[in-house]
Order: C-alpha cells, then structure tokens, then sequence
C-alpha cells in the first residue's frame, strides 16, 4: 500500500532583518548576547617561618610543589627564614588549596611542623 502526500510541505517563514524571527507557535527567538566573564580570583601560597624545620627541607618542598630551580628555592627559603614568611606561587583558589594540602602532608610525614596557607592577592 502506497501513501501519498495530499498537501505540499511549506516553505519556513524568512526572518526580516532587525526583527526577531518567529514561528507559527507564536515563539520569539532572539539572538544571544555574548557574557563577559572575570579572570578567576588569585590565591598567593605562603609558608610560614618555624625553629624546627630545616632549611634543606623547605628548599626540596619548594622545588617538588612548586618547580622552582634550587637557586629559587633558596632565594624564597632565605625569605621565609628572615622575613617569617614568603610567597611560594600565585594560583587560582582550587590550585592553591591543592599546594597547600600537598605541603602540609609533606611536612606531617616528615614530622616537620612546617605551616603553609593560602590567602587571596589583593
């Protein structure tokens, strides 16, 4: 058994130009605007200065967290040891975090009490 088609199909409407185009369920289709998106907000790692861990220590966690060369990592372990405290890197939040727990566990199974935080760069 053969069926045939008893009407033409019809041709979509043509949008006219400026206008938004329509359908013949009385939608509106508009046109999408782009969004501007912000850079993600930046998080600096510091590691805090203590008596008890070595210096040799804090030099080898900058150089494995951070890939800092050992000239770097001496420079940035000469400041925490000075200054108290010293910037390792600038992040975004959820890589920040990450270095922090990565240093933190570090110096636990060392048996180090090395301190490390994350705070936003203003």
């Amino acid at each position: 058994m053969k069926f045939m088609a008893t009407t033409p199909p019809s041709q979509p409407p043509v949008p006219t130009p400026g206008r938004p185009a329509s359908d013949d369920g009385g939608s509106v289709v508009l046109e999408r605007r782009t969004q501007r998106v912000e850079p993600p907000k930046m998080y600096q790692v510091v590691m805090l200065n203590d008596d008890y861990t070595p210096m040799e220590f804090v030099i080898v966690v900058l150089q494995e967290f951070f890939s800092k060369d050992r000239e770097t990592a001496t420079q940035i372990m000469l400041k925490i040891h000075l200054d108290g405290k010293g910037v390792c890197g600038v992040y975004p939040r959820d890589i920040a975090a990450t270095k922090v727990e990565q240093v933190l566990g570090a110096a636990h199974k060392a048996g180090h009490p090395l301190q490390c935080l994350s705070e936003p760069v203003e």
